[in-house]
């Protein structure tokens, strides 16, 4: 399971309220690429694929695509706004390592 913070929610609910069309999900997944290896992406959708897990946490419906799956599993997506930066953070327990910038990891 992927779960979601109240920091997290409130952002996302906020984010998704600018969309100018309205999307149901937000998307999370893993792609190659960034200084550890791993990157993570996030992203909002209205549709969902067959090949889509759906999860929903704290009123937020994720949307996980079965290969990012294997990396995020007990993943928490967390939102920090304070003066060290400003943005989401996956607390992942599946990374064995993260870059700087906490934005890339390695498993």
């Amino acid at each position: 399971m992927i779960t979601v913070s109240d920091n997290a929610k409130k952002k996302l609910i906020s984010l998704m309220g600018e969309q100018p069309k309205k999307k149901h999900f937000v998307r999370v997944g893993v792609a190659s690429g960034g200084c550890s290896g791993l990157s993570y992406n996030l992203d909002f959708d209205s549709k969902m694929l067959e090949t889509d897990k759906l999860f929903e946490h704290n009123d937020i419906k994720l949307l996980v695509d079965k290969k990012s799956y294997l990396y995020l599993i007990g993943t928490t997506l967390n939102y920090s706004g304070g003066l060290n930066g400003k943005g989401f953070v996956f607390e992942n327990p599946n990374a064995s390592r993260t870059c700087g910038c906490g934005e890339s990891f390695a498993v």
